[in-house]
């Protein structure tokens, strides 16, 4: 079945973005596969921000309660390491497997088979619905367009 989405640009960054999902302003994106179970993954604007993804671990175990903004890992990628957050309060579930097999799926599939780990609770309760996100999103390229001009150097959102 083929998710909605809606189509977004904005400089030289596009993606399309699930339109059933819930956003967190920190980038990550939340889809309820079950009642109270949720797949929780990196939006491609994350993934375009780290570069490509060479490596991930997480410091909780299945069955752990976590909270929402909770340090849970880190990733690294090509051009920033940067630690995991929860984006969601509950129990965590586990990692996604196939990430074992191919961490390319965070970038290539981020708003699919590249979901990082699941969570039975509740999102975050800064996370938004899609046309919320676009807000999120637009802000942060603006801001990102302001600073580079402030220092003189090209628009390469």
């Amino acid at each position: 079945m083929k998710i909605p989405t809606i189509y977004y640009k904005r400089t030289r960054f596009t993606a399309r973005l699930p339109e059933t999902y819930r956003y967190s302003p920190a980038h990550y994106w939340l889809n309820e596969i079950e009642p109270g179970i949720w797949q929780v993954g990196f939006t491609k604007f994350a993934t375009r921000m780290l570069g490509d993804i060479v490596e991930f671990e997480f410091k909780v175990a299945p069955g752990t309660t976590i909270e929402t903004g909770q340090v849970i890992g880190w990733t690294e990628g090509f051009k920033a390491l940067s630690d995991v957050y929860s984006a969601a309060s509950g129990e965590f579930l586990g990692v996604n497997p196939a990430l074992q097999e191919s961490i390319t799926l965070l970038d290539n599939d981020p708003f699919g088979e590249g979901w990082l780990y699941t969570v039975k609770g509740t999102p975050g309760p800064g996370s938004t619905g899609v046309h919320g996100y676009i807000s999120i999103l637009d802000a942060t390229i603006d801001k990102m367009i302001a600073s580079r001009h402030s220092q003189g150097e090209l628009e390469n959102v």
